[in-house]
């Protein structure tokens, strides 16, 4: 089953509110880090991705016809290539609201405290699936922390250069025609007129706001989609 979507918007830019629109307007499933994050073992075709800039796909993305958010952001144009049909989708947001919303959620996502790092460590040694979590979680800070943001996120500066960089590049690489720059804030419209779907009559879904974060994620590290 190809991909019929492809999200190139950073994290806490509504990737999971697109997701969760994207199913309701037929796209039967949607890729995102929850996914990876339920499915650890699913970890090797990402780093396959991240070593040659290519995958097995048709086994990463059984069963799916969208992807958004990390970890797929970081290879859109790969992603482009191997679907060439395929549309893209690149979230945005304000600058000042994405920033306190990445710091206070996905940057602060591991354990802060010395006792909740005592606990994590005794959870890493006794359970072998939190250490398939984990390795993903390490994938992230990696990927994102690390080589998009060049170790350097609590530089506020430097970071929304990075963020205005990012949704430069996207508007040059992807075909005007196959892009659709959104903020999910300006609901159904824009959305279904790109991808050429009905607008639904309920408003559009908002989730995964930051106040849930925390507790989304210690789900998500036991197995259990939310």
């Amino acid at each position: 089953m190809p991909i019929k979507v492809i999200g190139a918007g950073f994290p806490r830019t509504g990737t999971t509110t697109l997701k969760r629109s994207l199913e309701i307007l037929g796209y039967s499933k949607t890729y995102h880090m929850k996914e990876l994050l339920v499915n650890p073992d699913m970890l090797h075709y990402w780093l396959k991705l991240e070593e040659t800039h290519d995958t097995d796909w048709e086994g990463l993305y059984e069963g799916y016809e969208a992807t958004v958010d990390f970890p797929s952001y970081p290879w859109y144009v790969e992603h482009m290539n191997h679907y060439p049909d395929a549309k893209v989708i690149l979230t945005v947001r304000d600058f000042e609201d994405w920033y306190k919303s990445a710091y206070s959620t996905v940057w602060q996502a591991g354990p802060q405290t010395a006792g909740e790092k005592i606990k994590m460590l005794i959870r890493i040694l006794t359970n072998p699936r939190i250490r398939k979590v984990v390795q993903c979680i390490k994938f992230v800070k990696r990927q994102v922390w690390d080589i998009q943001f060049q170790g350097r996120f609590l530089d506020k500066e430097f970071a929304e250069k990075v963020w205005y960089e990012h949704i430069e590049e996207v508007k040059s690489k992807v075909p005007a025609d196959r892009l659709l720059v959104y903020d999910v804030r300006e609901g159904w419209e824009p959305l279904c007129k790109f991808l050429d779907k009905p607008v639904p009559k309920d408003p559009l879904p908002h989730l995964n706001k930051k106040e849930n974060f925390k507790t989304m994620l210690a789900e998500l590290m036991k197995g259990n989609m939310v």
